[in-house]
């Protein structure tokens, strides 16, 4: 990993010309920073879903994106431009995981007494048909884009998240090291986000 200040000037010189390596290779010096404060910022129960790292390569995945916007000049400078994006993923990450929480059937708890009646005095919890067509519908989409990716692109994102598997244990599966899974895996987000004209998130 580069220490010194002059390769770091090299390697942001490098990536305002475009290359993705020293891009990614200036992202990596900031990863061990963004997986702390993303552990900070996440209810440990979302840590153990795997959302720090998630996040982070989530941040990463923008970053690539809107290099552009990045006017600093060292590490610090770009600490910081990323830690405000991933403040953001944080954010965003929390309130879809909530969101989808509590619409898991396994979760719900009946009324104190006992009655299955709520009566009409209670507002509805269930979602609309328009909303679950929607929901349908987005999710076809996913599907059909999925279906349009390498073999290695779409399954190491249906273990990823669908199986909700380690980066450790799609390494073992697929015979690859760690790193090699979790660079595959950015690429394989990234095309999958390229098929869908926009971020999987909608953003």
């Amino acid at each position: 990993m580069p220490e010194s200040a002059a390769e770091i000037d090299r390697l942001f010189a490098a990536a305002r010309s475009g290359s993705r390596d020293a891009l990614g290779s200036a992202l990596e010096l900031c990863r061990q920073y963004l997986l702390a404060v993303a552990n900070r910022q996440l209810n440990p129960a979302l840590q153990a879903k795997g959302g720090a790292s998630d996040i982070v390569q989530q941040t990463f995945l923008e970053a690539q994106r809107d290099f552009g916007q990045f006017r600093g000049d060292t590490v610090e400078e770009l600490q910081a431009w990323l830690k405000h994006l991933l403040l953001n993923n944080a954010a965003d990450f929390a309130r879809g995981f909530q969101n989808t929480d509590k619409r898991r059937l396994d979760r719900e708890v009946g009324l104190p007494g006992g009655t299955s009646d709520a009566g009409g005095d209670l507002a509805g919890d269930t979602p609309t048909p328009s909303v679950d067509a929607m929901a349908e519908e987005q999710a076809a989409k996913v599907r059909r884009a999925l279906d349009t990716l390498p073999d290695d692109y779409r399954q190491v994102i249906v273990w990823r998240y669908q199986e909700e598997r380690s980066f450790a244990e799609i390494a073992e599966r697929m015979g690859r090291s760690e790193n090699a899974v979790r660079k595959l895996w950015f690429r394989a987000i990234e095309r999958l986000e390229q098929e869908l004209g926009g971020s999987i998130d909608g953003r």
